[in-house]
């Protein structure tokens, strides 16, 4: 197997925040931490440092010493990924892990959800993208092309929806509401209250409006509809993935559950629970890099 390790650590890099799940070399679960966003959109600086602070936060909820990063080797499933540039400036930003493999958010989550077996996921947080393993080995992948043209379904879309609805509110070409009210209040609290959080908005910011539009969607109609298109939206990048709908389909990522009640009937026949989270599955992805480091695409 090459150079063994006495750390293998996974990393969920998303646009919001940053999961480390930290195993013996054994498989022994040693450790989980939290941080901010790592998504490389944010910078590859950035990512790096909420990925470090994740992992110390692992060790020291375990209680234990982090030992050098050169006894570690980690597995990235990183937001951004599909950026070539950053994937490379991230991959040459090793800080001194003995070993790094860098795949997509996507990918990571995918093997996570299914074990590593054929299967399908639609994962919508922060952004959003579907991925399928096919039984042939061949990967397929839909949507994910970045916000704001793309990440239907996702918080960042959501909160693009919402703040169109203000902006329409505000001109007076639609109605005010609670809804309205307090999106309003979240933004600036006045029409140049908007336009400077406009100025300073990410993708981040835009998906922190989600959880204000599903709170209201169950008695709000502008609310309830932006929520049936995004079902509709997850439904379109299932079918893209898998139009036999044979592979079982996993809903995963912070809107996975919000998202079910909105879904087509069609598609919730199809849906299966995830068996692991994308840390995990990018520490499968890890533990085979290991092994077979010459496997095409992991760096």
């Amino acid at each position: 197997m090459g150079t063994t390790y006495e750390y293998l650590i996974g990393i969920d890099g998303g646009g919001t925040g940053t999961r480390a799940r930290v195993e013996r070399a054994d498989g022994m679960p040693a450790g989980y931490g939290t941080a901010g966003p790592s998504g490389l959109m944010h910078g590859v600086d950035n990512a790096w440092r909420a990925v470090l602070a994740a992992i110390e936060q692992a060790f020291a909820k375990a209680g234990t010493a982090r030992p050098p990063l050169a006894g570690m080797a980690v597995g990235f499933g990183l937001a951004g990924v599909h950026n070539k540039q950053w994937a490379a400036e991230f991959a040459a930003r090793n800080p001194g892990f003995g070993a790094i493999v860098v795949e997509t958010d996507a990918f990571a989550t995918l093997i996570g959800a299914h074990g590593g077996q054929p299967g399908a996921i639609v994962a919508t947080g922060t952004g959003s993208v579907g991925e399928a393993l096919l039984p042939n080995g061949e990967r397929r992948e839909v949507g994910g092309w970045g916000f704001p043209s793309s990440d239907e379904a996702s918080g960042a879309w959501l909160g693009l929806r919402a703040i169109n609805y203000v902006q329409r509110v505000l001109d007076g070409r639609d109605a005010p509401g609670d809804f309205a009210r307090e999106l309003i209040a979240r933004c600036g609290g006045d029409r140049d209250g908007v336009f400077v959080w406009l100025a300073n908005a990410n993708q981040t910011a835009y998906a922190q409006l989600a959880p204000i539009v599903l709170g209201h969607a169950d008695k709000d109609k502008v609310a309830h509809d932006i929520m049936t298109d995004a079902g509709n939206e997850v439904a379109k990048i299932a079918d893209a993935l898998d139009p036999s709908g044979a592979l079982p389909i996993a809903l995963c990522g912070g809107l996975a559950e919000p998202l079910h009640a909105y879904l087509p009937e069609r598609l919730l026949r199809r849906i299966v629970k995830p068996q692991a989270d994308a840390a995990a599955g990018a520490l499968r992805i890890l533990r085979r890099h290991l092994s077979q480091p010459h496997l095409q695409g992991e760096q």
